[in-house]
């Protein structure tokens, strides 16, 4: 999933249009000259013609880190971003945003305002916070990477006696009209990025809770392919945990027939064909798509190759027809490194079971020098695929029988 963005917008709202005349400067002298039109006290129409300043400056790469050198100016902006109406919190966010899509930003973020991701964390759990999916965003762009995941993490953990951090936050993901004012989207790449944390996963995953299985059916989720790939890239993140298998497989959740619905099409199998698939997946609507996003179309056949890492896996995945599926998306998917996806899961469904002591691949331990080569020859196959669609793409179509060239 790519990094949440907000519009820098044109800079027709800098200081100088509301009556302060700005002369040619240094752009550090120029971007320290905010500070005072930032102040939690200051008017809030110099607080809007600022922060919209500060928006334009993270629209380039050399004006993010101007304002990341400015350690002062990040902390005044991030206390905007929680104050309430009439300061400009919705633009200040956003300025966040762009600043914490750079991971190299992180850090001089965070040594601003340590407390941070705490901050934005209860304010994207408030109900009543307007601009919490824009908290969300910068959460999500923050924890992409292990330093501030882990402050994340002991953020949902420090959250206080009753419900857990991380229950509050799955709750927010998956209960419709939660904050009325906010979708929540990016709650859903926060979750992915969390689950790859063991703990997260261990939560995740817990039969007691029933997490896993209220997340299902979200990876259908039609308004938004940010919360749908938030989702299935948590899903493809609990199926590491090859001792769980069993238990996604199974009818306490029975995990694959979320994972292949969205890779169906409304092709129309023979009666014979049918019986072997999930009910869910039989006599589909002559109008049924597939996912139209292709990364998330790629997490979900690596969740189902997870899925397959064991013998009971492999055999689970096979007596529910996901060949069938795998079969005709191959023939439709367009994008290459899908269908290569697509292919190595196909070869693991339909070849021979591994040698005794290799049941379960996810354990198999591969020499480096292996590992390169078969590195090497993904990117072959993906190459040569890519050009193999570049010549169909290029081909003349066929003309009819006895037609007469244009």
């Amino acid at each position: 999933m790519g990094d949440a963005e907000a519009q820098t917008g044109p800079l027709a709202g800098r200081l100088a249009s509301v009556g302060s005349a700005m002369p040619e400067v240094h752009p550090t002298a120029e971007a320290a000259k905010l500070l005072p039109f930032l102040a939690l006290e200051a008017r809030a129409d110099l607080q809007a013609a600022a922060v919209q300043h500060a928006l334009a400056l993270t629209g380039s790469e050399p004006g993010r880190t101007l304002l990341a050198g400015q350690a002062a100016l990040l902390q005044a902006l991030i206390e905007l971003a929680v104050a309430p109406a009439p300061a400009p919190a919705r633009e200040a966010t956003r300025v966040l945003i762009n600043l914490a899509a750079d991971p190299g930003l992180h850090k001089p973020l965070l040594a601003a305002e340590p407390g941070l991701l705490a901050c934005l964390l209860g304010c994207t759990l408030d109900p009543q916070w307007p601009w919490a999916e824009e908290a969300a965003a910068v959460l999500a762009n923050l924890s992409r990477e292990p330093a501030p995941c882990a402050v994340l993490m002991e953020a949902l953990a420090a959250s206080g006696p009753g419900e857990s951090g991380l229950e509050r936050l799955v709750r927010a993901l998956c209960t419709p009209g939660y904050n009325a004012r906010a979708p929540l989207h990016y709650l859903g790449p926060v979750l992915s990025n969390l689950s790859q944390r063991p703990a997260t996963r261990a939560f995740l995953l817990d039969p007691d809770r029933c997490v896993v299985q209220r997340l299902l059916p979200l990876t259908q989720y039609p308004d938004s392919s940010v919360r749908r790939g938030g989702v299935v890239g948590t899903l493809r993140n609990c199926c590491f945990e090859h001792r769980h298998h069993e238990w996604l497989l199974g009818p306490e959740v029975d995990i694959l027939p979320f994972l292949l619905l969205p890779l169906a099409g409304p092709e129309d199998f023979s009666e014979e064909e049918m019986d072997r698939l999930p009910v869910d997946l039989q006599y589909l609507p002559p109008d049924k798509q597939r996912e139209p996003d292709a990364d998330i179309r790629k997490m979900l056949i690596e969740a189902i190759m997870l899925l397959t890492a064991t013998a009971p896996g492999r055999k689970q995945v096979r007596d529910q027809g996901a060949y069938l599926i795998l079969r005709e998306l191959h023939s439709w998917e367009p994008e290459p490194d899908v269908q290569v996806a697509c292919e190595k899961l196909i070869q693991v469904l339909i070849g021979d079971e591994p040698e005794h002591g290799l049941e379960n691949l996810l354990e198999v331990q591969v020499p480096e020098d292996v590992e390169r080569q078969l590195q090497q020859q993904d990117r072959q196959e993906q190459e040569q695929c890519k050009r193999e669609h570049q010549e169909l793409e290029l081909a003349p179509e066929p003309q009819a029988e006895g037609a007469a060239p244009t």
